[in-house]
């Protein structure tokens, strides 16, 4: 049985149950659990505050976890990224009242930080030679340069309105962070049998992410300049019609750029366009 750590509650968690559904993996929700098998595969969620999923799975309490990236960085823990999964980006930034002139980063010399992320940011200070004090908080950062605690804040920016909310703006991007797929170096050959089937899901899921099938009649004359609109195509799927002279093609291209491809391929006499969603793709 391979355990994975997963946050409790938030929108990792949401993004993380809606992955692990994808694959195929059936779990029980009911009353909230601390630990939940699944009923068809070898698997069983241990739901954690995020912070605390690094040091779980070093000590090999999980086995794997689904942590953002930032809390990796933070922690240190002696784990691996197995994976970058895509989704939950946001970055960790530093950020100043609105009213305030920014002068580069030497500004922070002698200033005092709120952040949550002490570490990421000592380890990036020293790199720039910046003296500055960190006031570590828990929680709800953002208010500390209004109520005088801080005169700047480090912390993790996704949307940026809670920066304009709290009449901060964003003047340095420190890194960027997204969710990923950490485990134990240490995993019995059993249980890395199980994780290969795991991420051989994870990315049949991924795969098919943004991707549409599609069918279209084609004059056959106009098949070559076709596949050559079609990206990534190297052996579409081609039938001859019973009309003379057209052919039936199957493609699978990009959401991000199908208008455009669309029309060209409507330029170069693509007819009957049916465009099907696709669930899962088998690398």
């Amino acid at each position: 049985m391979l355990r994975i750590a997963i946050q409790t509650k938030g929108r990792l968690n949401e993004d993380t149950m809606r992955l692990i559904q994808e694959t195929g993996i059936k779990l029980e929700f009911g009353r909230r659990q601390l630990l939940q098998a699944a009923k068809n595969f070898p698997l069983e969620v241990l739901f954690l505050r995020d912070d605390d999923i690094p040091q779980s799975v070093a000590d090999g309490v999980s086995d794997i976890g689904i942590v953002g990236e930032n809390e990796f960085a933070e922690k240190k823990k002696n784990v691996e990224i197995i994976k970058r999964l895509g989704f939950s980006k946001c970055r960790l930034s530093l950020a100043i009242p609105r009213a305030t002139e920014y002068t580069g980063l030497e500004w922070f010399n002698g200033k005092i930080i709120a952040t949550s992320y002490p570490v990421i940011l000592e380890d990036f200070l020293k790199s720039k030679n910046i003296q500055a004090e960190i006031h570590v908080i828990s929680g709800s950062v953002e208010i500390a340069p209004g109520i005088g605690l801080s005169d700047a804040i480090f912390d993790i920016v996704s949307s940026g309105s809670t920066l304009v909310t709290n009449h901060l703006k964003e003047v340095e991007v420190i890194m960027h962070s997204e969710a990923v797929l950490i485990g134990n170096k240490n995993l019995s050959n059993e249980k890395r049998a199980v994780l290969d089937e795991f991420l051989f899901r994870i990315e049949a899921v991924q795969l098919a992410e943004d991707k549409k099938y599609v069918l279209m009649n084609v004059p056959t004359d106009k098949i070559e300049k076709i596949v050559e609109v079609i990206p990534g195509m190297k052996s579409p799927t081609i039938m001859p019609l019973a009309k003379e002279g057209w052919s039936s093609l199957h493609a699978v291209i990009s959401e991000k750029s199908f208008w455009d491809i669309i029309g060209k391929l409507k330029n170069l006499g693509a007819e009957g366009i049916l465009v099907i969603p696709i669930e899962k793709m088998i690398p």
